[in-house]
Protein backbone atom coordinates (compact mmCIF):
# COMPACT_ATOMS: atom_id res chain seq x y z
CA UNK A 1 0.00 0.00 0.00
CA UNK A 2 2.79 2.40 0.92
CA UNK A 3 4.75 1.52 -2.21
CA UNK A 4 1.69 2.26 -4.37
CA UNK A 5 1.18 5.61 -2.61
CA UNK A 6 4.80 6.76 -2.81
CA UNK A 7 5.95 5.19 -6.09
CA UNK A 8 2.67 4.62 -7.93
CA UNK A 9 2.53 2.51 -11.10
CA UNK A 10 5.28 3.75 -13.42
CA UNK A 11 8.70 2.93 -14.82
CA UNK A 12 10.45 3.26 -11.41
CA UNK A 13 8.09 0.77 -9.82
CA UNK A 14 8.62 -1.50 -12.82
CA UNK A 15 12.40 -1.27 -12.34
CA UNK A 16 12.26 -2.23 -8.65
CA UNK A 17 9.85 -5.10 -9.34
CA UNK A 18 12.18 -6.41 -12.04
CA UNK A 19 15.20 -6.11 -9.72
CA UNK A 20 13.44 -7.96 -6.91
CA UNK A 21 11.77 -10.46 -9.25
CA UNK A 22 14.47 -13.15 -9.42
CA UNK A 23 15.29 -13.40 -5.68
CA UNK A 24 11.59 -13.05 -4.88
CA UNK A 25 10.77 -15.91 -7.24
CA UNK A 26 13.30 -18.12 -5.44
CA UNK A 27 12.01 -16.89 -2.07
CA UNK A 28 8.48 -17.98 -2.90
CA UNK A 29 9.62 -21.31 -4.31
CA UNK A 30 11.84 -22.08 -1.31
CA UNK A 31 9.55 -20.66 1.39
CA UNK A 32 6.41 -22.17 -0.05
CA UNK A 33 7.61 -25.72 -0.02
CA UNK A 34 10.02 -26.88 -2.73
CA UNK A 35 13.02 -27.24 -0.43
CA UNK A 36 11.06 -28.57 2.55
CA UNK A 37 9.04 -30.98 0.41
CA UNK A 38 12.26 -32.68 -0.70
CA UNK A 39 14.39 -32.10 2.38
CA UNK A 40 11.96 -33.09 5.16
CA UNK A 41 11.00 -36.60 3.91
CA UNK A 42 14.68 -37.44 3.31
CA UNK A 43 15.75 -35.86 6.61
CA UNK A 44 13.02 -37.79 8.48
CA UNK A 45 14.17 -41.14 7.04
CA UNK A 46 17.91 -40.44 7.37
CA UNK A 47 19.90 -42.28 10.05
CA UNK A 48 22.57 -39.54 9.96
CA UNK A 49 20.31 -36.50 10.12
CA UNK A 50 22.91 -33.96 11.23
CA UNK A 51 25.46 -34.93 8.57
CA UNK A 52 22.88 -35.02 5.77
CA UNK A 53 21.47 -31.65 6.82
CA UNK A 54 24.80 -29.85 6.97
CA UNK A 55 26.17 -31.34 3.76
CA UNK A 56 23.02 -30.15 2.00
CA UNK A 57 23.34 -26.70 3.58
CA UNK A 58 27.01 -26.23 2.64
CA UNK A 59 26.46 -27.28 -0.98
CA UNK A 60 23.58 -24.84 -1.44
CA UNK A 61 25.40 -21.94 0.22
CA UNK A 62 28.51 -22.37 -1.91
CA UNK A 63 26.44 -22.54 -5.09
CA UNK A 64 24.42 -19.44 -4.18
CA UNK A 65 27.52 -17.42 -3.28
CA UNK A 66 29.12 -18.22 -6.65
CA UNK A 67 25.84 -17.51 -8.43
CA UNK A 68 25.46 -14.15 -6.64
CA UNK A 69 28.97 -13.07 -7.68
CA UNK A 70 28.17 -14.12 -11.25
CA UNK A 71 24.97 -12.03 -11.20
CA UNK A 72 26.92 -9.03 -9.86
CA UNK A 73 29.47 -9.23 -12.68
CA UNK A 74 26.83 -9.68 -15.39
CA UNK A 75 24.01 -7.65 -13.81
CA UNK A 76 23.02 -5.90 -17.07
CA UNK A 77 22.66 -9.21 -18.88
CA UNK A 78 20.50 -10.61 -16.07
CA UNK A 79 18.37 -7.46 -16.03
CA UNK A 80 17.83 -7.87 -19.78
CA UNK A 81 16.97 -11.53 -19.30
CA UNK A 82 14.34 -10.72 -16.64
CA UNK A 83 12.78 -7.80 -18.57
CA UNK A 84 13.51 -8.39 -22.25
CA UNK A 85 11.12 -5.68 -23.38
CA UNK A 86 12.91 -2.82 -21.54
CA UNK A 87 14.97 -0.37 -23.59
CA UNK A 88 18.74 0.01 -23.02
CA UNK A 89 18.50 3.02 -20.67
CA UNK A 90 15.97 1.26 -18.44
CA UNK A 91 18.10 -1.90 -18.38
CA UNK A 92 21.10 0.20 -17.34
CA UNK A 93 19.09 1.74 -14.49
CA UNK A 94 17.82 -1.67 -13.33
CA UNK A 95 21.16 -3.54 -13.42
CA UNK A 96 22.67 -2.27 -10.09
CA UNK A 97 19.40 -2.99 -8.31
CA UNK A 98 19.32 -6.54 -9.70
CA UNK A 99 22.78 -7.09 -8.21
CA UNK A 100 21.85 -5.68 -4.77
CA UNK A 101 18.58 -7.57 -4.46
CA UNK A 102 20.02 -10.89 -5.53
CA UNK A 103 22.04 -11.24 -2.30
CA UNK A 104 18.73 -11.60 -0.48
CA UNK A 105 18.52 -15.07 -2.03
CA UNK A 106 21.49 -16.27 0.07
CA UNK A 107 19.87 -14.99 3.24
CA UNK A 108 16.48 -16.49 2.45
CA UNK A 109 18.04 -19.91 1.83
CA UNK A 110 19.56 -19.82 5.33
CA UNK A 111 16.10 -18.92 6.63
CA UNK A 112 14.49 -21.75 4.65
CA UNK A 113 17.01 -24.32 5.85
CA UNK A 114 16.54 -23.38 9.51
CA UNK A 115 12.75 -23.21 8.99
CA UNK A 116 12.78 -26.81 7.70
CA UNK A 117 14.57 -27.97 10.85
CA UNK A 118 12.08 -26.02 12.96
CA UNK A 119 9.19 -27.65 11.07
CA UNK A 120 10.66 -31.04 11.99
CA UNK A 121 10.34 -29.88 15.60
CA UNK A 122 6.73 -28.82 14.87
CA UNK A 123 7.61 -25.15 15.33
CA UNK A 124 6.06 -22.84 12.70
CA UNK A 125 5.58 -19.49 14.43
CA UNK A 126 9.04 -18.05 13.77
CA UNK A 127 8.92 -18.72 10.03
CA UNK A 128 5.38 -17.35 9.77
CA UNK A 129 6.36 -14.19 11.64
CA UNK A 130 9.72 -13.55 10.00
CA UNK A 131 8.28 -12.51 6.63
CA UNK A 132 6.84 -9.46 8.41
CA UNK A 133 10.40 -8.33 9.15
CA UNK A 134 11.11 -8.02 5.43
CA UNK A 135 7.96 -5.97 4.95
CA UNK A 136 8.81 -3.76 7.94
CA UNK A 137 12.27 -2.91 6.60
CA UNK A 138 10.87 -2.07 3.15
CA UNK A 139 8.20 0.10 4.79
CA UNK A 140 10.95 1.81 6.82
CA UNK A 141 12.97 2.42 3.66
CA UNK A 142 9.93 3.95 1.95
CA UNK A 143 9.21 6.26 4.90
CA UNK A 144 12.83 7.41 5.11
CA UNK A 145 13.06 8.14 1.37
CA UNK A 146 9.52 9.32 0.51
CA UNK A 147 10.60 12.92 -0.19
CA UNK A 148 13.54 11.87 -2.39
CA UNK A 149 13.46 11.29 -6.17
CA UNK A 150 11.84 8.02 -7.21
CA UNK A 151 15.12 6.88 -8.75
CA UNK A 152 16.67 7.10 -5.25
CA UNK A 153 13.71 5.56 -3.41
CA UNK A 154 14.13 2.25 -5.21
CA UNK A 155 17.74 2.05 -3.93
CA UNK A 156 16.51 2.56 -0.36
CA UNK A 157 13.97 -0.21 -0.89
CA UNK A 158 16.64 -2.57 -2.23
CA UNK A 159 18.87 -2.08 0.81
CA UNK A 160 15.76 -2.52 2.95
CA UNK A 161 15.34 -5.96 1.35
CA UNK A 162 18.86 -6.95 2.41
CA UNK A 163 18.35 -5.67 5.97
CA UNK A 164 15.08 -7.61 6.15
CA UNK A 165 16.93 -10.76 5.13
CA UNK A 166 19.47 -10.33 7.95
CA UNK A 167 16.65 -9.86 10.48
CA UNK A 168 14.90 -13.00 9.22
CA UNK A 169 18.09 -15.02 9.64
CA UNK A 170 18.57 -13.61 13.15
CA UNK A 171 15.16 -14.68 14.50
CA UNK A 172 15.58 -18.17 13.03
CA UNK A 173 18.97 -18.53 14.72
CA UNK A 174 17.39 -17.52 18.05
CA UNK A 175 14.54 -20.04 17.59
CA UNK A 176 16.99 -22.79 16.57
CA UNK A 177 19.04 -22.19 19.72
CA UNK A 178 15.96 -22.34 21.95
CA UNK A 179 14.88 -25.65 20.40
CA UNK A 180 18.40 -27.10 20.84
CA UNK A 181 19.11 -27.47 17.12
CA UNK A 182 22.65 -26.14 17.47
CA UNK A 183 23.77 -29.57 18.68
CA UNK A 184 22.51 -31.09 15.43
CA UNK A 185 24.08 -28.31 13.33
CA UNK A 186 27.53 -28.39 14.97
CA UNK A 187 27.49 -32.18 15.11
CA UNK A 188 26.86 -32.30 11.38
CA UNK A 189 29.68 -29.84 10.67
CA UNK A 190 32.05 -31.87 12.83
CA UNK A 191 31.33 -35.09 10.92
CA UNK A 192 30.67 -33.56 7.50
CA UNK A 193 33.64 -35.34 5.91
CA UNK A 194 34.28 -38.49 7.91
CA UNK A 195 30.64 -39.66 7.68
CA UNK A 196 29.86 -38.52 4.14
CA UNK A 197 29.69 -42.11 2.87
CA UNK A 198 26.86 -42.85 5.31
CA UNK A 199 24.55 -40.27 3.70
CA UNK A 200 25.22 -40.98 0.03
CA UNK A 201 21.83 -42.65 -0.45
CA UNK A 202 20.09 -39.80 1.37
CA UNK A 203 21.82 -37.22 -0.82
CA UNK A 204 20.96 -39.18 -3.95
CA UNK A 205 17.28 -39.34 -2.93
CA UNK A 206 17.19 -35.62 -2.12
CA UNK A 207 18.95 -34.67 -5.35
CA UNK A 208 16.57 -36.75 -7.46
CA UNK A 209 13.53 -35.05 -5.95
CA UNK A 210 14.59 -31.44 -5.29
CA UNK A 211 14.62 -30.04 -8.83
CA UNK A 212 11.37 -31.80 -9.58
CA UNK A 213 9.90 -30.22 -6.42
CA UNK A 214 10.98 -26.76 -7.56
CA UNK A 215 8.92 -27.07 -10.71
CA UNK A 216 6.15 -29.09 -9.10
CA UNK A 217 5.39 -26.65 -6.27
CA UNK A 218 5.87 -23.33 -8.01
CA UNK A 219 3.50 -23.13 -10.96
CA UNK A 220 1.78 -19.98 -9.65
CA UNK A 221 5.11 -18.26 -8.98
CA UNK A 222 6.67 -19.17 -12.32
CA UNK A 223 3.45 -18.07 -14.04
CA UNK A 224 3.69 -14.68 -12.31
CA UNK A 225 7.36 -14.45 -13.33
CA UNK A 226 6.46 -15.12 -16.98
CA UNK A 227 3.64 -12.57 -16.73
CA UNK A 228 6.13 -9.90 -15.68
CA UNK A 229 8.56 -10.85 -18.43
CA UNK A 230 5.88 -10.59 -21.12
CA UNK A 231 4.48 -7.40 -19.55
CA UNK A 232 7.83 -5.66 -20.14
CA UNK A 233 6.74 -5.51 -23.81
CA UNK A 234 3.53 -3.67 -22.90
CA UNK A 235 3.05 0.00 -21.97
CA UNK A 236 4.84 1.42 -18.93
CA UNK A 237 3.04 0.47 -15.72
CA UNK A 238 1.80 -2.94 -16.91
CA UNK A 239 4.35 -4.75 -14.74
CA UNK A 240 3.12 -2.68 -11.80
CA UNK A 241 -0.54 -3.57 -12.45
CA UNK A 242 0.34 -7.25 -12.44
CA UNK A 243 2.49 -6.85 -9.32
CA UNK A 244 -0.09 -4.97 -7.26
CA UNK A 245 -2.90 -7.33 -8.29
CA UNK A 246 -0.73 -10.38 -7.60
CA UNK A 247 0.06 -9.06 -4.12
CA UNK A 248 -3.66 -9.18 -3.30
CA UNK A 249 -4.05 -12.60 -4.98
CA UNK A 250 -1.11 -13.99 -2.97
CA UNK A 251 -2.63 -12.83 0.33
CA UNK A 252 -5.43 -15.46 0.62
CA UNK A 253 -3.23 -18.02 -1.15
CA UNK A 254 -0.50 -17.59 1.48
CA UNK A 255 -2.82 -17.01 4.45
CA UNK A 256 -4.92 -20.11 3.82
CA UNK A 257 -3.48 -22.55 1.25
CA UNK A 258 0.27 -22.22 1.81
CA UNK A 259 -0.01 -21.94 5.60
CA UNK A 260 -2.20 -25.05 5.70
CA UNK A 261 0.07 -27.09 3.43
CA UNK A 262 3.19 -26.10 5.39
CA UNK A 263 1.52 -27.01 8.69
CA UNK A 264 0.15 -30.42 7.68
CA UNK A 265 3.04 -31.62 5.49
CA UNK A 266 5.34 -32.88 8.32
CA UNK A 267 2.43 -34.75 9.94
CA UNK A 268 1.26 -36.36 6.69
CA UNK A 269 4.87 -37.39 6.00
CA UNK A 270 5.07 -39.08 9.41
CA UNK A 271 1.71 -40.83 8.97
CA UNK A 272 2.72 -42.23 5.61
CA UNK A 273 6.13 -43.25 6.95
CA UNK A 274 4.32 -45.44 9.51
CA UNK A 275 1.78 -46.68 6.90
CA UNK A 276 -1.04 -44.90 8.73
CA UNK A 277 -2.91 -43.92 5.57
CA UNK A 278 -6.23 -43.52 7.37
CA UNK A 279 -5.00 -40.65 9.56
CA UNK A 280 -3.32 -39.04 6.57
CA UNK A 281 -6.58 -39.21 4.59
CA UNK A 282 -8.57 -37.72 7.49
CA UNK A 283 -6.12 -34.81 7.78
CA UNK A 284 -6.28 -34.25 4.03
CA UNK A 285 -10.08 -34.32 4.05
CA UNK A 286 -10.34 -31.79 6.88
CA UNK A 287 -7.81 -29.53 5.18
CA UNK A 288 -9.73 -29.74 1.90
CA UNK A 289 -13.02 -28.54 3.38
CA UNK A 290 -11.30 -25.85 5.42
CA UNK A 291 -9.58 -24.49 2.31
CA UNK A 292 -12.56 -24.97 -0.01
CA UNK A 293 -14.73 -22.78 2.23
CA UNK A 294 -12.17 -20.03 2.78
CA UNK A 295 -10.91 -19.86 -0.80
CA UNK A 296 -14.45 -19.88 -2.21
CA UNK A 297 -15.34 -16.94 0.01
CA UNK A 298 -12.15 -15.07 -0.88
CA UNK A 299 -12.70 -15.66 -4.61
CA UNK A 300 -16.32 -14.52 -4.50
CA UNK A 301 -15.60 -11.36 -2.51
CA UNK A 302 -12.47 -10.59 -4.52
CA UNK A 303 -14.03 -10.84 -7.98
CA UNK A 304 -17.21 -8.95 -7.09
CA UNK A 305 -15.35 -6.16 -5.30
CA UNK A 306 -12.08 -6.24 -7.29
CA UNK A 307 -12.15 -2.53 -8.17
CA UNK A 308 -13.28 -1.50 -4.68
CA UNK A 309 -10.51 -3.55 -3.03
CA UNK A 310 -7.84 -1.96 -5.25
CA UNK A 311 -9.35 1.50 -4.67
CA UNK A 312 -9.36 0.99 -0.90
CA UNK A 313 -5.83 -0.42 -0.67
CA UNK A 314 -3.91 1.56 -3.27
CA UNK A 315 -5.64 4.66 -4.67
CA UNK A 316 -3.81 7.53 -2.97
CA UNK A 317 -0.71 9.60 -3.61
CA UNK A 318 0.94 8.56 -6.87
CA UNK A 319 -1.56 5.74 -7.54
CA UNK A 320 -4.33 7.18 -9.75
CA UNK A 321 -7.94 6.16 -10.45
CA UNK A 322 -6.83 4.94 -13.88
CA UNK A 323 -4.31 2.66 -12.16
CA UNK A 324 -7.12 1.32 -9.94
CA UNK A 325 -9.27 0.41 -12.93
CA UNK A 326 -6.47 -1.47 -14.71
CA UNK A 327 -5.29 -3.24 -11.54
CA UNK A 328 -8.86 -4.21 -10.59
CA UNK A 329 -9.43 -6.00 -13.90
CA UNK A 330 -6.11 -7.85 -13.55
CA UNK A 331 -7.00 -8.84 -9.97
CA UNK A 332 -10.33 -10.33 -11.05
CA UNK A 333 -8.54 -12.41 -13.69
CA UNK A 334 -5.98 -13.67 -11.14
CA UNK A 335 -8.69 -14.62 -8.64
CA UNK A 336 -10.27 -17.03 -11.14
CA UNK A 337 -7.33 -19.32 -10.34
CA UNK A 338 -7.30 -18.91 -6.55
CA UNK A 339 -9.34 -22.03 -5.73
CA UNK A 340 -7.53 -24.43 -8.13
CA UNK A 341 -4.07 -23.14 -7.18
CA UNK A 342 -4.90 -23.33 -3.47
CA UNK A 343 -6.49 -26.78 -3.47
CA UNK A 344 -3.83 -28.29 -5.73
CA UNK A 345 -1.26 -27.51 -3.04
CA UNK A 346 -2.74 -29.87 -0.45
CA UNK A 347 -3.37 -32.69 -2.95
CA UNK A 348 0.18 -32.42 -4.25
CA UNK A 349 1.36 -33.09 -0.67
CA UNK A 350 0.60 -36.77 -1.18
CA UNK A 351 2.83 -36.80 -4.24
CA UNK A 352 5.71 -35.18 -2.36
CA UNK A 353 5.25 -37.27 0.79
CA UNK A 354 5.38 -40.46 -1.31
CA UNK A 355 8.46 -39.26 -3.25
CA UNK A 356 6.57 -38.57 -6.50
CA UNK A 357 8.22 -35.21 -7.10
CA UNK A 358 8.98 -36.10 -10.70
CA UNK A 359 5.29 -36.77 -11.35
CA UNK A 360 4.41 -33.41 -9.77
CA UNK A 361 7.05 -31.74 -11.95
CA UNK A 362 5.58 -33.32 -15.08
CA UNK A 363 2.12 -32.04 -14.13
CA UNK A 364 3.46 -28.54 -13.50
CA UNK A 365 5.35 -28.61 -16.78
CA UNK A 366 2.12 -29.32 -18.68
CA UNK A 367 0.32 -26.54 -16.79
CA UNK A 368 3.14 -24.10 -17.56
CA UNK A 369 2.98 -25.09 -21.20
CA UNK A 370 -0.72 -24.16 -21.24
CA UNK A 371 0.16 -20.89 -19.49
CA UNK A 372 2.75 -19.91 -22.10
CA UNK A 373 0.47 -20.71 -25.04
CA UNK A 374 -2.48 -18.87 -23.49
CA UNK A 375 -0.34 -15.87 -22.48
CA UNK A 376 0.94 -15.44 -26.02
CA UNK A 377 -2.63 -15.78 -27.31
CA UNK A 378 -4.28 -13.38 -24.83
CA UNK A 379 -1.62 -10.68 -24.39
CA UNK A 380 -2.53 -8.86 -27.60
CA UNK A 381 -6.34 -8.65 -27.20
CA UNK A 382 -6.44 -8.30 -23.38
CA UNK A 383 -3.03 -6.89 -22.39
CA UNK A 384 -1.97 -7.39 -18.74
CA UNK A 385 -5.38 -8.85 -17.77
CA UNK A 386 -4.92 -11.51 -20.46
CA UNK A 387 -1.67 -12.61 -18.83
CA UNK A 388 -3.45 -12.93 -15.47
CA UNK A 389 -6.29 -14.93 -17.03
CA UNK A 390 -3.80 -17.27 -18.72
CA UNK A 391 -2.17 -17.89 -15.33
CA UNK A 392 -5.54 -18.75 -13.78
CA UNK A 393 -6.45 -21.19 -16.56
CA UNK A 394 -3.09 -22.91 -16.10
CA UNK A 395 -4.02 -23.26 -12.40
CA UNK A 396 -7.22 -25.06 -13.37
CA UNK A 397 -5.19 -27.41 -15.60
CA UNK A 398 -2.76 -28.00 -12.72
CA UNK A 399 -5.58 -28.89 -10.34
CA UNK A 400 -7.27 -31.32 -12.75
CA UNK A 401 -4.01 -33.15 -13.50
CA UNK A 402 -3.06 -33.27 -9.79
CA UNK A 403 -6.43 -34.79 -8.88
CA UNK A 404 -6.08 -37.37 -11.65
CA UNK A 405 -2.70 -38.44 -10.26
CA UNK A 406 -3.94 -38.37 -6.65
CA UNK A 407 -6.86 -40.58 -7.64
CA UNK A 408 -10.27 -39.58 -8.97
CA UNK A 409 -12.05 -42.17 -6.81
CA UNK A 410 -10.19 -40.96 -3.69
CA UNK A 411 -11.04 -37.36 -4.55
CA UNK A 412 -14.77 -38.10 -4.92
CA UNK A 413 -14.66 -39.96 -1.62
CA UNK A 414 -13.48 -36.71 -0.03
CA UNK A 415 -16.00 -34.39 -1.68
CA UNK A 416 -18.92 -36.84 -1.30
CA UNK A 417 -19.80 -35.39 2.05
CA UNK A 418 -22.50 -33.39 3.82
CA UNK A 419 -20.13 -30.43 3.91
CA UNK A 420 -20.54 -30.07 0.14
CA UNK A 421 -24.22 -29.18 0.55
CA UNK A 422 -23.47 -26.68 3.31
CA UNK A 423 -20.71 -25.09 1.25
CA UNK A 424 -22.89 -24.69 -1.87
CA UNK A 425 -25.78 -23.17 0.09
CA UNK A 426 -23.43 -20.80 1.90
CA UNK A 427 -21.82 -19.73 -1.37
CA UNK A 428 -25.15 -19.01 -3.05
CA UNK A 429 -26.32 -16.92 -0.08
CA UNK A 430 -22.97 -15.11 0.12
CA UNK A 431 -22.93 -14.25 -3.58
CA UNK A 432 -26.51 -12.96 -3.44
CA UNK A 433 -25.75 -10.77 -0.40
CA UNK A 434 -22.53 -9.42 -1.87
CA UNK A 435 -24.17 -8.52 -5.17
CA UNK A 436 -26.90 -6.69 -3.24
CA UNK A 437 -24.30 -4.81 -1.17
CA UNK A 438 -22.40 -3.88 -4.33
CA UNK A 439 -25.58 -2.46 -5.87
CA UNK A 440 -26.19 -0.39 -2.73
CA UNK A 441 -22.63 0.94 -2.80
CA UNK A 442 -22.95 1.82 -6.49
CA UNK A 443 -26.15 3.75 -5.77
CA UNK A 444 -24.84 5.80 -2.84
CA UNK A 445 -21.13 6.34 -3.64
Amino acid sequence: MLQASILGANIYTDIFIVAFKLPNLFRRIFAEGAFSQSFLPTFTHSKQKSVFAMRTFVKFILFLLIFAIFVTIFSQQFAKLIAWGFDDSTIKAAAPLVSINFYYLILIFIVTFLASLLQYKNHFATSAFSTALLNITIIGALLLSQDLPKSTIIYYMSYGVILGGFLQVSVHIIASKKLHLFKLIFGGLKNIKNKKNLVKEDEKRFKSTFFASVLGSSTAQISAFLDGWLASFLVSGSISYLYYANRIFQFPLALFAIATSVAIFPKITRYLKHDDHKKAQVMLKNSFWFLAALLSLATTVGIIFSHEIVWLLYERGSFTSKDSIHTGVVLAMYLVGLIPFGLSKIFSLYLYATHKQKTAAKISGIALGFNIILSLSLIKPLGASGLALASSISGIVLFILTIREFGIAEFFAIIKDKYAIYLMISLIITIALLLYIKELLSAYL
